[in-house]
């Protein structure tokens, strides 16, 4: 008799104790790829914000002329004379304002794209034939041709590739978004005389906000890959150190064959900031999902 009523207490209060557990257990720091992740890309903000405050510029011609690296010079010297290490400081906080702000500029232009195809019927068609032609052109070329056209400069990179780095993300945002409008909760606000824009912005984008945050880490991977390339191929700003410009000239020095730390250093720096986003954005989206969470 005793025992019945014991196990009619005890079990609540237990699923009550191991609920948040298990909430907890699926969380983005549950795994050590989240905290690494994160730990690399504040690293990657800390360098942008303060190492050109104790890094010098690098300019003018050195005394120490192809030098590997050393504890003189931590990432080694280039043809110049310059240190590489000082490079890569100042190199970071270009690469890193171009691949945030034109990841907003492309989040911005394909979410509102993407909601307005998803909930507006008769703009379904419009929106989705203009995607599958920015998706069709090649944007390599495109981007080269436009940044040739504007002229090189950060504000010129920002602009083409938040321009034209939409399409993607209106993709994935009006596929989701056409799911959460044909919830009867949605039916139920336009019942209820809500309109067209109160609903976009209150039911609907918060459902697909997730995803909107895994596109912002993506496309911002995306964008510091197009930053370099660009930069590497002439198109960057030449008055602002970047990671593409620091490539481009071991290029143009015939020397990344001989002084090898020239590329290696600049390249790492490029894989470990697009790693770091991508395992972000995949280790975000699966803390999310319900059947990928710990149970």
């Amino acid at each position: 008799m005793s025992t019945e009523p014991q196990s009619l207490v005890t079990d609540p209060q237990a699923a009550a104790l191991t609920t948040p557990r298990r909430r907890r257990s699926g969380g983005f720091f549950s795994a050590p790829s989240g905290w690494l992740s994160v730990g690399v890309l504040g690293l990657f903000a800390l360098v942008a914000i303060f190492g050109p405050l104790f890094v010098d510029s690098p300019s003018g011609l050195g005394t120490d002329i192809l030098q590997s690296p050393s504890g003189a010079h931590w990432f080694g010297t280039d043809d110049l004379g310059q240190d590489v290490f000082a490079q890569v400081v100042w190199g970071t906080r270009i690469s890193l304002l171009v691949g945030a702000v034109a990841s907003l500029i492309a989040i911005g232009i394909g979410t509102l794209l993407g909601l307005a195809a998803a909930y507006v019927k008769r703009l379904d068609p419009v929106v989705t034939t203009a995607t599958d032609v920015m998706l069709s052109l090649p944007m390599l070329p495109l981007m080269i041709l436009v940044t040739a056209l504007a002229g090189p400069s950060v504000v010129t990179l920002i602009t083409v590739i938040g321009l034209l780095s939409w399409p993607e993300v209106t993709r994935m945002i009006r596929a989701n978004g056409l799911v959460v409008a044909a919830m009867p909760y949605i039916d139920g606000a336009r019942v209820l005389g809500a309109g067209a824009s109160r609903i976009i912005s209150r039911e609907i984008l918060p459902a697909v906000m997730p995803l909107v945050v895994v596109n912002v880490l993506l496309t911002a991977a995306r964008a510091v890959i197009a930053e370099a390339g660009l930069s590497f191929l002439g198109m960057g700003d030449p008055s602002s150190w970047s990671w593409g410009r620091i490539l481009l000239n071991a290029q143009r020095s015939g020397t990344i064959a001989s002084a090898w730390w020239q590329t290696l250093f600049p390249s790492l720096a490029i894989l470990l900031l697009v790693l770091a986003a991508t395992i972000a954005g995949i280790r975000y989206n699966d803390s999310r999902d319900p059947r990928t969470r710990g149970v």
